[in-house]
Order: structure tokens, then sequence, then C-alpha cells
């Protein structure tokens, strides 16, 4: 069993708010809109990272980080990327892939919009964390947490951090 952190959207902010939860974690996911560099830094000093870069993103980040990032944890197949969209509006760039092979989870960030959809056509579970970071129209600061435990989602949690 995995305890994961994920967050977006943090737009080259971190705080000891958001650094409370990573050390809570055994792995942190970004699902893009790094901002500057010291924020995944900062972040894979603690914890195990997994990432992408977003449409903000520098060419530090695009050279460090995957537009796309698919994987295994457990029994739990993952695809994060930043663009992404919903169950039955995804991107037109990943659209046709993600209905001939659908992960379990499917995770995007950029709308600053927190979101857990479950999208019963493809059978998988969509994530967006919302935006961690205080740039943007978002009211709240959220993230996500939960378990990977084999096969598994469990203990799904909104952490709403602050006002930005």
């Amino acid at each position: 069993m995995k305890k994961i952190l994920l967050l977006s959207d943090t737009h080259s902010y971190i705080d000891e708010q958001i650094l409370k939860f990573v050390k809570q974690a055994d792995e942190v996911w970004h699902a893009g809109d790094i901002g500057d560099l010291k924020v995944t830094d900062t972040l894979k000093k603690i914890k195990p990272l997994r990432a992408v870069y977003g449409n903000i993103d520098n060419k530090d980040a695009r050279a460090e980080f995957p537009l796309d990032l698919k994987f295994t944890i457990e029994n739990i197949t993952v695809w994060m990327t930043h663009i992404g969209g919903y169950p039955n509006k995804y991107n037109l760039r990943i659209r046709e892939e993600i209905k001939q092979n659908p992960p379990k989870i499917f995770i995007s960030g950029h709308s600053h919009i927190l979101k857990v959809q479950y999208d019963k056509k493809l059978e998988l579970l969509h994530l967006n964390p919302g935006a961690a970071g205080k740039h943007g129209f978002h009211k709240i600061r959220t993230m996500l947490r939960f378990e990977v435990d084999k096969s598994d989602i469990k203990n799904l949690e909104i952490i709403e951090l602050a006002k930005r």
C-alpha cells in the first residue's frame, strides 16, 4: 500500500502547508504547471516525485518531466497529463488513445477546478486536484490524497489548504 499526495498548478508556489502533507505521503504526484523548478526540487528532497509539465512550464521543466506519464503502481495503471479534459470531454490529443487503452486512474490538472469523477464508459477514475498554488482564478487552494493498495484506490480525501 502507498499513500499518494496529488497536486497540480503550483505556479512556482510552495509553502509549509503543502509540505506538511508531502511529509505524510509515500509519493507525491504533480500534474503540471510547476512553474519554478524549486517547487519540484523541494518535493524531491522529501519524497519520491512523479510529475508532468504543464502549459506554463519552461524548457527546463520540459527537459526534466514528460508531457504524459504512464505507469503502474501496485496493480493500478495511471496516466497523468496536464491538459487532459474530463469524462465525455477528453482533450482531442488523448481521446482515441484513452478509449483504446484506458488506465484505472486518469489524472489531469490545468482547470484549477478540483474534480473527482468516475467514467462509467471507460471504467476509470478521473482525478483533478485543483490548484495548490496562488496564481489563477480559484478561491481555495486544493490537493487530493489517497491510498493505492493492490488493485484498490482507498481513502480518497480532498485537502483544502487555504484561500489564495
